[in-house]
This record gives C-alpha cells, sequence and structure tokens, in this order.
C-alpha cells in the first residue's frame, strides 16, 4: 500500500525517529532528527515518477526545490571525440562528454532535463599557471546536453583544464 505521510512536528528528549511499516508488517526506521536537529535518512529517498527526482517539499507540500539532477568531475585533457566517459572520474546522470577543442566540450544527459531552464554550477582548477579560469555554459543548450567552455580570465583562451566540476539544477 502507497501512501503520504505528514508530519509538523516530532519531539522527543534525545532522538526522534519516523518508523514505517514495510509490507510484511515490520517497522522500519526511516528518518531520524537527534536534539541537534541533525536530520538522517535511512535507506534510499526515491520519487514514484520514472525520471523525476524526488523533490523537497514545505509544509503546505509546495515544492521549494530539487536535489542535483546532474553532476560530473571529469579531466578535460583527457576527454575525447567522439563523445564517451574517457577522463570521467565520478558521474550522475550523464551519458558521455564530448571534446569539442582545446576547453571546449559538450555534456550530454542520460536522462533528459524537463526543459533548458536548468541552472548550472562550474568550477576548474588550472594545474600550471596562476591565471584565474572561467566557465562559459552556451546559451544554446538544450533539454538533453550543454555545451561548457573553459578558458582564462587573461585573454580568454581556452584551456583543457584537468580537474573540471559541472552541476545540473532544476
Amino acid at each position: 500500500m502507497a501512501g503520504t505521510v505528514v508530519a509538523d512536528t516530532l519531539q522527543a528528549a534525545a532522538t526522534s525517529t519516523l518508523l514505517i511499516q514495510t509490507g510484511n508488517g515490520s517497522p522500519v526506521t526511516a528518518v531520524s532528527i537527534d536534539t541537534s536537529q541533525n536530520v538522517k535518512f535511512l535507506g534510499a529517498i526515491r520519487s514514484n515518477v520514472v525520471s523525476t527526482p524526488p523533490t523537497i517539499q514545505d509544509s503546505a507540500g509546495t515544492q521549494i526545490g530539487t536535489f542535483c539532477r546532474a553532476w560530473v568531475n571529469f579531466n578535460g585533457a583527457t576527454v575525447t571525440n567522439p563523445a564517451s566517459m574517457t577522463g570521467v572520474r565520478a558521474s550522475f546522470n550523464i551519458a558521455s562528454i564530448l571534446d569539442n577543442g582545446t576547453g571546449d566540450y559538450t555534456v550530454t544527459f542520460t536522462t533528459a532535463m524537463p526543459d533548458a531552464d536548468y541552472a548550472v554550477v562550474c568550477l576548474n582548477h588550472q594545474s600550471t599557471g596562476n591565471a584565474p579560469v572561467t566557465t562559459n555554459v552556451n546559451t544554446s543548450r538544450t533539454s538533453s546536453a550543454s555545451l561548457v567552455q573553459i578558458s582564462t580570465t587573461q585573454g580568454a583562451t581556452r584551456l583543457d583544464t584537468t580537474l573540471a566540476h559541472f552541476a545540473i539544477f532544476r
């Protein structure tokens, strides 16, 4: 049986727990909250809609956020053409990265975003020199891919950084 649990307040002298009854009738601790208000989720947080991430809702049930929909940590110097996962250290919801040229990549998602109105967060580190590094996310992005360009702020010279991070929120 599926259902929704709404709790405005969990209070206890030490640690509060929310128990969920499993299909075989056994109670399982799903969430615990200690007196410092640290929340611990036990098990998986899942969406009941395919390809839709869980949402964060306020007590009225209004969506106020979502979890990160895609992220990747990659070495720009070893990304390849044709597109692959070469150079990718770790990722979530990333199908491939394409090397379009020095400091120019197309990141393709495994599961597309609902539209192209997502927020992109990028962070890069250059292993040589001391010029600041900047990232440009092309405005022609689509729901299935985003173009990322990495360059120095001095002269806007594109470069393949060895430590590049890219995250999508929608």
